[in-house]
């Protein structure tokens, strides 16, 4: 019976463990943690210290004996609590440094750790075809943390800020809770800075920040769609994102969104277009006139798609055409064709052909009239055949997102 689990916990095992089990737990923890890998997240810091400080004591059989028998009292009364080996330091021992097996996963293996960056602010900036087409300059505005100029980012007048000698400076520290026969050792958030690890009085807090260190300042930035970009294409604005006092400057990133449009739909470089004539022009021919992106009106469509990205090429415009049969094909009164209007039409069309196989001559026949089928009064019944000319189209437009204001 162990007195203390918090560092089996940490690991994720449980305290009857063997040392190929603890040695897989920090293996697998530290590589899902290391701050190589999570340089926006200082969350995943402090986890990897933490699981490099149990491996530690976890690892050697007589820390780990004492840690089981006291907990981490009695690691720190037997001198063992202390100092030990920092967590990058037994990362490196662990896979054997940038040469080891794990080496390159971090971007070049084992290196000094950079500087912290804060935040990235990102963005989608929706656009429409015309300004894909013919490329856009749009200024966008946005708010972001900047230095407090008055007080240099300090918070209060210089000499005014002093660490916080209840928890070092660290923000948190660790308290002691008796509960019966146990004690309970715990990490919280450092009551006498509230988390900041600085004290400042209130008298001596920069007026301007009000000891925030950090004020909000408007931003325009002006955004260059090129031609032919497409969605999801991301634009980057390095160093323009919040600024902290201590960290690099953040970045700002647009994602490129292309808005619906009421008359191209676009694949990749492609456009197609839908056009419905008249039974008149499908039969004996005519002239489409078609308005393109940039309003020039277009009668040859190939090489007239979408300018490709970074290239100097372009894709084409294909026409899908849909005839559109008059309501009536009689006289002004809307009756039967003539036999004159028959007689004319069967000496410039092709011979009817046999709609399906031809009976037999001993067959019985019953003659029936087709009849126009209204969809609203039969229901799914006619709803379902026209269905079907659904399922064929594969082009649908994209869901609206939150995008950043601009002018």
């Amino acid at each position: 019976m162990v007195k203390d689990t918090k560092f089996y916990d940490i690991l994720g095992v449980s305290p009857d463990a063997t040392d190929a089990q603890l040695k897989s737990a920090y293996k697998k923890g530290a590589l899902k943690h290391h701050p190589d890998k999570n340089a926006h997240n200082p969350e995943a810091a402090d986890k990897f210290k933490d699981l490099s400080h149990a491996y530690e004591v976890l690892s050697d059989p007589d820390k780990r004996q004492i840690y089981n028998q006291y907990g981490e009292e009695g690691l720190e009364q037997g001198g063992m609590g202390g100092g030990g080996m920092a967590a990058e330091d037994l990362f490196a021992q662990f896979f054997g440094g940038g040469g080891g097996p794990f080496g390159g996963m971090f971007g070049g293996g084992m290196r000094e750790q950079g500087p912290k960056k804060a935040r990235t602010i990102s963005h989608v900036h929706k656009v429409s075809l015309e300004d894909i087409y013919r490329g856009k300059v749009s200024k966008l505005a946005l708010q972001k943390s900047v230095i407090c100029p008055k007080c240099d980012g300090r918070g209060g007048k210089e000499g005014a800020v002093k660490k916080c000698t209840g928890c070092d400076g660290r923000g948190m520290k660790h308290m002691m809770r008796q509960m019966g026969p146990m004690i309970q050792r715990f990490q919280t958030v450092c009551p006498d800075c509230q988390g900041e690890g600085e004290i400042i009085r209130d008298r001596d807090r920069c007026k301007q920040c009000n000891g925030k260190k950090t004020i909000i300042e408007r931003k325009v930035l002006h955004v260059h769609v090129d031609r032919g970009v497409k969605s999801g294409h991301r634009i980057e604005f390095r160093g323009e994102g919040d600024q902290l006092p201590g960290v690099e400057p953040g970045d700002v990133v647009f994602e490129i969104e292309q808005k619906p449009h009421p008359r191209f739909q676009r694949k990749e470089d492609d456009l197609f277009y839908h056009a419905e004539i008249d039974l008149l022009t499908a039969l004996a021919g005519g002239q489409l006139h078609i308005e393109h992106l940039d309003e020039r009106w277009l009668t040859v469509i190939r090489g007239q798609g979408m300018p490709s990205y970074r290239h100097h090429d372009f894709g084409n415009l294909y026409i899908q055409f849909d005839v559109k049969f008059p309501d009536r094909l009689g006289g002004p009164d809307g009756g039967p064709m003539s036999p004159e209007h028959i007689k004319a039409l069967e000496s410039v069309l092709p011979p009817r052909l046999a709609a399906g196989p031809t009976p037999p001559p001993d067959a019985m026949n019953e003659d029936f009239i087709l009849e126009p089928v209204d969809p609203t009064r039969e229901g799914g019944r006619a709803r379902g055949v026209a269905g079907m000319e659904d399922e064929d189209d594969e082009m649908h437009s994209g869901a609206e997102r939150v995008q950043c204001a601009s002018q």
